[in-house]
């Protein structure tokens, strides 16, 4: 029997709409998404095998070869720079990465700009290009609060809908980049399970053009 393809999956309503793509393309695992304690689950007939893993990890899993393929978010993969093939954009999970802060801020020149994010590297790498003198201030949630209490001047994160920020006085005016789900494999298995990829490589392509 050929091994099966190790596909690490995000936690959440990304990764179960994201399987769900996989699903009507072929790669079904209906167990994958029943209230259970395991964590990999197995379809030989369909070659596969899935197991969930925090979003921020897939890139981990898939870079160290614990996972042939995975889904994870192009923020992370922006972020972390991981070893790994980036296959597809999966137009799913769309948002963006974005600078936000006060209404009424105005950004002076002649003083460092404190950032505060969840993104260091993103951060210096858009405001190096940009020759701009800035602090990054590390934080791991809530990242709107710290313009709102004076910790920071700016925020740089991620900003789907914008609500959470228009509705604390916010709001987001400077685009860092788009954000989505993208498929990548890790470059050993991409190339010893070449053909197994590419299956579902191009069962993932026809399920992206079909919504367009």
């Amino acid at each position: 029997m050929a091994e099966l393809l190790q596909i690490a999956l995000p936690k959440g309503r990304l990764g179960e709409k994201v399987y769900r793509m996989f699903a009507a393309a072929g790669f079904e695992c209906p167990e994958a998404l029943e209230d259970t304690r395991k964590l990999i689950f197995e379809n030989p007939a369909a070659g596969v095998c899935y197991f969930w893993v925090k979003p921020s990890d897939v890139a981990i899993y898939v870079e160290r070869g614990a996972a042939d393929i995975g889904v994870v978010g192009k923020d992370v993969l922006m972020e972390y720079r991981p070893e790994v093939f980036e296959l597809l954009d999966l137009k799913t999970g769309v948002c963006r990465l974005a600078v936000a802060g006060k209404k009424d801020f105005r950004d002076y020149t002649g003083h460092t700009l404190r950032v505060a994010t969840k993104f260091p590297n993103i951060t210096m790498e858009y405001y190096r290009q940009k020759c701009r003198d800035i602090d990054i201030i590390k934080l791991n949630g809530s990242i709107e609060l710290a313009p709102i209490l004076g910790l920071s001047d700016v925020i740089l994160d991620i900003v789907e809908t914008g609500k959470t920020l228009y509705e604390n006085n916010l709001e987001p005016f400077e685009t860092v980049a788009p954000v989505s789900a993208r498929l990548v494999a890790n470059c050993a298995a991409y190339q010893f399970k070449y053909q197994a990829i590419s299956r579902v490589l191009s069962g993932l392509r026809e399920q992206v053009e079909a919504v367009k």
